[in-house]
């Protein structure tokens, strides 16, 4: 870390405060090993509200602004996903940690350009598939690697999200806005890399981008997986996340959904089943998946530890596959990833 007057702590940047990066604020303010230097986002009024009420001294409209500081540890990027590279290999090269939202591109030379530029000048990137983090997908790797349910045969992995989310979302292939949680979960499981894979795509609300995706994933160790994603459960339902995963191994079986086991509130307005898993903020403090991630984070860049638990590469390679499966989507044939 450079010189300040926090030394024992990791002084932060934020670029994107949107819902997301928001709640990236929300967890970074939380956190006392964290001081949260600035903010950045486009929107001059929002950014200068949410700086007066987090107690951030200083606060951009243009990420070049930001990047030229020197009192800065760790930049977050949580802009838009087409817009990740840009502010990120910036960063790198101004001699910054980067954590990159997922998905970390939607161009797979822009993904492994970034993990070059962070070699090139010493610095770590992590991306942001913060459920590496979720206690119930990481117990799942720990049986694994245990050997309890032993080396994965078969995988299924679902993340289905509601109708009124896909109007926001569509803005990007649901390959890169949803499916790509489950990549990286498969990717890790596996301690493979995929060598192919057959793709189903169908647009039912609109035929921007398929609001289901089915993708059959075959690795190189013999694995298989298949990831269903969709966009299709109504808002009147109030379940904003419909998850569920299988991992059927040689020595036993994993498996979860949590469509029915969290806590629900009946109301004049209906049925509404809030996540607490990913963020939750209570009595002024966050909680949840994202300030674990923050933490394994933060700690690494404070102790200059080279990370382990997270993998950019892993994610480089799931811009790969996500390629892929577009590509089998369009040609209806099974279609490899690019190196």
């Amino acid at each position: 870390m450079g010189a300040g007057t926090n030394m024992n702590k990791v002084r932060v940047g934020i670029i994107g405060l949107g819902s997301w990066g928001s709640c990236h604020l929300e967890a970074f303010h939380s956190m006392p090993q964290v001081e949260v230097v600035a903010l950045c986002d486009r929107n001059e009024e929002r950014v200068r509200q949410l700086a007066e009420q987090f107690s951030v001294p200083h606060a951009y409209s243009r990420s070049e602004e930001l990047l030229e500081r020197t009192d800065i540890d760790l930049v977050s990027i949580a802009t838009f996903e087409h817009e990740h590279f840009g502010p990120a290999v910036a960063a790198l090269k101004s001699g910054k940690h980067v954590l990159v939202e997922k998905p970390v591109s939607t161009k797979l030379e822009e993904a492994a350009a970034m993990a070059k530029t962070a070699e090139e000048h010493g610095k770590f990137i992590f991306a942001g598939h913060l459920l590496r983090f979720e206690p119930r997908y990481a117990d799942i790797y720990n049986a694994i690697h245990s050997g309890r349910i032993g080396a994965p045969q078969s995988m299924f992995l679902k993340r289905g999200r509601t109708k009124g989310m896909f109007r926001t979302y569509k803005r990007t292939h649901t390959v890169f806005e949803l499916t790509v949680h489950d990549l990286d979960i498969a990717i890790w499981y596996a301690g493979s890399r995929v060598k192919s894979v057959k793709a189903y795509g169908k647009a039912v609300n609109d035929d921007v981008v398929p609001d289901i995706l089915w993708s059959c994933l075959q690795f190189e160790n013999g694995t298989i997986a298949f990831l269903h994603s969709n966009w299709m459960t109504p808002d009147e339902a109030g379940i904003v996340m419909n998850d569920a995963a299988e991992v059927i191994g040689t020595e036993g079986t994993a498996q979860f959904a949590n469509s029915g086991s969290n806590l629900q509130l009946w109301d004049a307005r209906g049925r509404t089943s809030p996540d607490y898993f990913i963020h939750h903020t209570l009595n002024g403090s966050s909680y949840g998946v994202l300030r674990e991630q923050l933490t394994y984070i933060s700690a690494c860049v404070a102790n200059g530890t080279k990370p382990e638990y997270t993998s950019f590469d892993d994610a480089v390679h799931g811009i790969a596959v996500a390629e892929a499966i577009i590509r089998s989507c369009a040609s209806g044939q099974e279609e490899r990833p690019q190196a």
